[in-house]
């Protein structure tokens, strides 16, 4: 990969997550620790991206999805504990579908590189599988939403029609002992195609989703095999998830790990070693 190609790489990586730990992204470029502390310096100097203790922040304008620009710093922790526990549900080889929610997207992230074919109506899922040659891509057609940039419509729910997955992986609006909420009536309509092609249903959601209701109910309860959260979720909550004969996966999210607003990554012994 040439060092544009990387750095462009580098750059969306931060721009869509905000914040990115050093290791991470030395794993996920596959390079090593020195390419990346100067693929960093290179986009500092730039103005782009800022450096911090254990990784950097992106500071550059380029506009994201609201849907995307919406979530809150205390859901981001949660929502990649629970992707990275509902990720090692899913086996290689695989058909599986993703929507465009934001918990999706971090699932999406960690399924990168496998092999699997990825079916999705999210343009931002699509984005990260479009070069990925280990994975087979289906990209749903319809209306384009301008704040979740999904796919939706008649002609996404008669693709879904046609098709059969292993596992489905949804995101919510809300939960209630009803059943899952969607805010969006024809996104509703495209999930609940979606549960129909599955053999398996996932719904990731972090805790502040339970108790809650919106627009348009999707489905019950008793229409999911397996919820993965946090571990915020109320005793509650557990109870009745699992009373639906639903498997629930709870995630344990790591203490917040606070950073200083300025400087710059140096070595350090390896007993301090910046995460």
């Amino acid at each position: 990969m040439q060092n544009h190609e990387r750095r462009s790489r580098l750059l969306d990586i931060i721009r869509i997550r905000g914040f990115a730990a050093l290791d991470e992204l030395v794993r996920e470029l596959s390079v090593s620790e020195s390419t990346v502390r100067r693929d960093l310096d290179a986009l500092e100097d730039q103005g782009s991206a800022k450096r911090t203790h254990g990784g950097v922040l992106y500071s550059g304008g380029m506009p994201r999805l609201a849907e995307f620009d919406d979530r809150q710093p205390a859901n981001w922790a949660a929502k990649r504990a629970i992707a990275a526990a509902a990720a090692t549900r899913i086996e290689d080889g695989e058909t599986v579908l993703l929507d465009g929610g934001t918990t999706t997207y971090e699932v999406a992230r960690l399924l990168v590189g496998r092999p699997l074919q990825v079916v999705t109506n999210s343009l931002p899922v699509a984005n990260l599988f479009a070069s990925e040659s280990r994975t087979d891509l289906v990209l749903l057609g319809g209306y384009v939403s301008p704040r979740t940039g999904v796919c939706l419509g008649p002609y996404a729910n008669e693709l879904l029609g046609r098709l059969h997955v292993t596992t489905t992986v949804l995101s919510a609006a809300g939960i209630s002992e009803e059943g899952l909420f969607n805010a969006h009536l024809l996104l509703a309509e495209t999930e609940q195609a979606m549960l129909k092609a599955a053999s398996r249903v996932m719904v990731v959601a972090d805790s502040s989703k339970f108790g809650r209701k919106s627009l348009t109910l999707v489905s019950g309860l008793d229409s999911i095999d397996l919820f993965v959260s946090d571990d915020g979720l109320p005793q509650r909550w557990r109870d009745i998830v699992t009373a639906k004969s639903a498997t629930l996966l709870i995630a344990t999210v790591p203490e917040p790990i606070e950073m200083p607003t300025a400087g710059r990554l140096t070595a350090s012994p390896e007993k301090t070693r910046p995460a």
